[in-house]
């Protein structure tokens, strides 16, 4: 992508993804992301009903009467997107490709948590780890992080979940809310690394789909590609057996996926290219309140 091109489309998605922050995540984010617990405030006198253990003994004997230490919810959030830069997310059939999806909402997380004075960082990963961003705050760092989901370009092709939420638990040491994003098309077994991953940060998966992989449309011989392997085949869409056997083939996987999350105790939304991704993460923000 060009420059100039890349600019203009980074404000575009700045412009759009702000105000969708600014005037519909707001509170809702604000509510189901908590902060990391109470930071100490100031001292006020002692109230009848006060809590004994709060009494400040030194500034009690400083003044020859009880004072008590007033604490405040501790907001500031450290917010990290794992974000799925693998082949498959090239793809898309009606509105949008999954990956163009999979940049907006990302950057409306990442608006909303700066708007929480939150830090933000990114983990850009396929089967490898691809790029680390350190989470850090303010609109420079944004922009810099929008331009990279508009314009990243990996060197690997294919997908590898465990090895990503295994970086995450490694390289971010104290608690986080992660949002991982991806299509969740992996074959290996990552229940156990997010089950780990989930008792040391919040993590939210979202899973960005196309509706092609739910139900094959029926245009006769059709040639097929696996993005991430490179295997093509000739398949006939005609057959209502074999659209039948696509449909059953996804039916199953959701489910053995959502069973993963289910029992990691993971947060999880499904939203297709061609559905408004707003009213998924509302109800999302919801749920968790």
């Amino acid at each position: 992508m060009e420059t100039s091109d890349l600019l203009k489309r980074v404000r575009q998605i700045e412009i759009k993804t702000r105000g969708l922050s600014n005037n519909i995540f707001a509170g809702q984010y604000h509510s189901a992301f908590k902060g990391k617990g109470m930071s100490f405030s100031e001292v006020r006198e002692y109230q009848y009903g006060d809590d004994v253990r709060d009494i400040d003994w030194n500034v009690t004997a400083r003044y020859n009467k009880p004072f008590v230490k007033v604490f405040e919810e501790e907001r500031e959030l450290t917010v990290m997107l794992l974000i799925d830069v693998s082949n498959s997310l090239d793809f898309g059939t009606v509105k949008q490709m999954k990956k163009d999806m999979v940049t907006e909402i990302a950057s409306t997380l990442a608006f909303s948590a700066i708007q929480n004075n939150d830090k933000i960082g990114v983990i850009f990963f396929s089967d490898r780890i691809e790029k680390f961003i350190p989470p850090k705050k303010g609109r420079k760092h944004i922009l810099y992080i929008i331009r990279e989901l508009l314009d990243f370009k990996p060197e690997s092709k294919r997908t590898d979940i465990q090895m990503a939420v295994e970086y995450l638990t490694n390289v971010i040491k104290k608690r986080c809310t992660a949002f991982m994003l991806s299509d969740f098309i992996d074959e290996k077994d990552f229940r156990n690394a997010l089950t780990i991953a989930n008792r040391k940060h919040d993590i939210v998966a979202i899973q960005v789909y196309d509706r092609r992989i739910t139900d094959l449309p029926n245009v006769g011989l059709m040639k097929v590609r696996d993005a991430e392997t490179g295997h093509e085949q000739w398949i006939d869409t005609s057959s209502r057996a074999l659209r039948r056997a696509h449909n059953e083939w996804w039916l199953q996987r959701q489910g053995m996926l959502n069973e993963t999350f289910t029992k990691s105790n993971v947060d999880s939304v499904s939203i297709r290219t061609d559905q408004d991704y707003v009213k998924a993460l509302l109800n999302l923000f919801a749920e968790r309140n």
